[in-house]
């Protein structure tokens, strides 16, 4: 029997580890997918622990099968039998039909996959993954300015509400 969450009846909890805000910050993000990720042994603990570093992750189609690539999920730190390398390349689960439809869209010129979060779904381990396109220095100055813009703007509402 799955766990349910406090908020919604019968679905399963969702636990989020880990958010890579450096991606949405250089990538425009233009579609997701949710895949599983293969792990071994206290790769799961460390998980849960949230020892989790997105630095120069990505993810890669080869063949038929999808690979994540540079995440680095630290050692934990109690386990002392087949320590699996912490930036070992980790298989996605996805059906055929999902690779298919990553390969052709990363396929297009200037598009990659990149790992946005990762989390638990349930006692399953996931990845979310963004089909990214590149921003230049400009987009991202332009994107810093807006945000700015817009905390300015809400902090001028909230003042307003208060008096």
């Amino acid at each position: 029997m799955e766990k349910e969450s406090k908020h919604g009846a019968g679905k399963p909890y969702r636990l989020l580890i880990a958010t890579n805000r450096k991606a949405r910050h250089d990538y425009y993000i233009e579609d997701t997918l949710e895949a599983g990720i293969a792990l071994h042994g206290s790769e799961v603990k460390s998980l849960r622990t949230r020892r989790v570093s997105f630095a120069d992750s990505y993810a890669r189609v080869q063949g038929n099968e999808c690979w994540l690539i540079g995440l680095q999920v630290n050692t934990y730190e109690k386990a002392h039998v087949q320590l699996p390398d912490p930036v070992r390349r980790r298989k996605l689960l996805l059906n055929r039909r999902e690779i298919d439809r990553l390969r052709a869209k990363t396929e297009m010129s200037g598009r990659t996959l990149v790992p946005l979060e990762v989390y638990f779904k349930g006692p399953w381990a996931k990845v979310l993954l963004g089909v990214a396109r590149g921003k230049t220095h400009g987009d991202k100055r332009a994107a810093l300015r807006e945000a700015e813009v817009r905390r300015d703007i809400d902090r001028a509402l909230r003042a307003a509400r208060k008096r």
